[in-house]
């Protein structure tokens, strides 16, 4: 069996009262559309095909990493329009699974339960019970539990509204016979729209079988229509990925305070405290201890790191046994290799700090190569920026640099050297010297301060 794959993602979303279209709204940093495509993608099919609407120069650029057909709703006119400008992309002896671009949770096991449910009769639905089926079309059954149609809430009577098996929109189905139905939908309802549902009543009056599949959860067939259905399926989602990660022996002293946005690699005998981010593709190594209120985002967390409260790391490597914090920002382009120390107050940008070597004090490292069992003082600002252009820094090993030093790029500290605190350095300075720069100090008696 061949498979297409239509994702119907063309609305506007006004509920969500922003110009940003609904499918592109983050939950756990992705667009809601790109967690449908990330389950479709795991199939096996001759092609994705998007549908898009509103917000279309929006969409394609930031979605333009997805390998799919992209198709245009120029007018949004209901469901099976929708469908119907993406129909004739798709192979007629394919069967086509139906997708909603708002819909973020739904899970490869239900889809795939959902395919095979079709594989006998050529059709099948996937169904739900909601205690409270407001706004769901509601899936009509005849004494046999056949399903002869779908009623829209709009267009339904009080008994049909009391149904609590609603439809969830998406189905299988053979794409010859959907491209026949698309062509005899009317638009003559209360919404004045081409229902995609309305193809059920069809398949049944040919006598076509519907096969049912009904969603274990609940919330993974829920779709996005306002801001605190979106921040639901957040917190829902968060939920489950922390639980997995406990269930992987990491140690999250409040799971419904840690978020993860994005992919994360683990080692063992990890402990993340409250309020931490771990944000893009981040790698965390064995016996990691992260303190509170992090945000970590696209990083390589070695072995035995300890990361100390209200740290920013971003795009960096960390070796091996180092100690970063608190209060410290790792930027990005930035590697530390084993043992390093990165303290409070401190930034780093850009920067390798070899083995060994300390920036413990309120200090700027930008654009810098450090040697190893270098010690950096409190203060210390590699002046690496002439307005213009960016300079680099060159520290060798065994360097103390004292504190509230300047070093003026681009310069070159050779090994061994001692930097007198308050010094600037304009100059390189050669291995095994001592570089001081300081006025003379002047000690005058007597001097009374201004009174006001």
């Amino acid at each position: 069996m061949s498979l297409s794959i239509i994702i119907l993602a063309a609305g506007q979303g006004t509920r969500m009262k922003s110009s940003l279209p609904k499918i592109l709204h983050p939950l756990a940093g992705r667009a809601l559309l790109e967690h449908v495509y990330i389950a479709a993608s795991r199939f096996d099919t001759d092609g994705i095909h998007i549908v898009y609407g509103y917000g279309g120069e929006q969409i394609l650029e930031q979605l333009s990493h997805l390998q799919v057909n992209w198709v245009e709703q120029a007018e949004q006119l209901g469901t099976g329009h929708a469908v119907a400008q993406a129909i004739n992309d798709v192979p007629s002896v394919d069967d086509v699974l139906i997708l909603y671009g708002d819909v973020p949770l739904i899970t490869h096991e239900t889809l795939d339960s959902l395919i095979t449910a079709s594989k006998d009769s050529g059709f099948s639905l996937l169904t739900s019970y909601i205690d409270d089926p407001r706004g769901y079309g509601r899936i009509i059954r005849d004494d046999k539990g056949d399903i002869t149609s779908i009623v829209e809430e709009k267009d339904a009577t009080e008994e049909q509204r009391s149904v609590c098996e609603i439809n969830t929109g998406m189905m299988t189905v053979k794409a010859k016979w959907l491209k026949k139905w698309l062509t005899n939908l009317s638009n003559d309802n209360s919404q004045g729209e081409y229902y995609l549902t309305d193809v059920i009543k069809m398949a049944v009056d040919e006598g076509i079988v519907i096969e049912s599949i009904k969603s274990e959860s609940v919330v993974e067939i829920q779709g996005v229509n306002d801001r605190r259905q979106l921040s639901e399926l957040e917190r829902y989602y968060q939920m489950v990925q922390a639980h997995h990660l406990m269930n992987q022996g990491v140690t999250l002293m409040d799971p419904q305070r840690f978020d993860l946005r994005g992919d994360l690699e683990i080692g063992k005998d990890i402990t993340i405290d409250i309020n931490t981010i771990i944000e893009g593709s981040v790698s965390i190594g064995n016996n990691v201890n992260i303190g509170p209120n992090c945000h970590i985002k696209d990083a390589d967390i070695g072995d035995n790191v300890s990361i100390l409260p209200n740290c920013v790391i971003e795009n960096a490597v960390i070796g091996k046994h180092c100690k970063i914090g608190p209060f410290a920002r790792v930027r990005p382009g930035t590697r530390l290799a084993a043992n390093v120390h990165i303290g409070n107050f401190v930034e780093i940008k850009k920067s390798e700090i070899g083995k060994g070597s300390k920036v413990n004090h309120l200090s700027y490292i930008g654009d810098s190569e450090v040697g190893k069992d270098t010690n950096i003082g409190a203060g210390t600002i590699t002046c690496n920026y002439d307005g213009a252009n960016k300079h680099k820094t060159t520290i060798g090993d065994n360097v103390f640099v004292g504190s509230d030093t300047q070093l003026i790029a681009p310069v070159n500290i050779g090994d061994n050297v001692t930097i007198g605190a308050g010094t600037t350095v304009t100059k390189d300075v050669e291995k095994d010297t001592l570089t001081v720069s300081r006025a003379e100090q002047k000690n005058i008696k007597g001097w009374k301060r201004p009174k006001k």
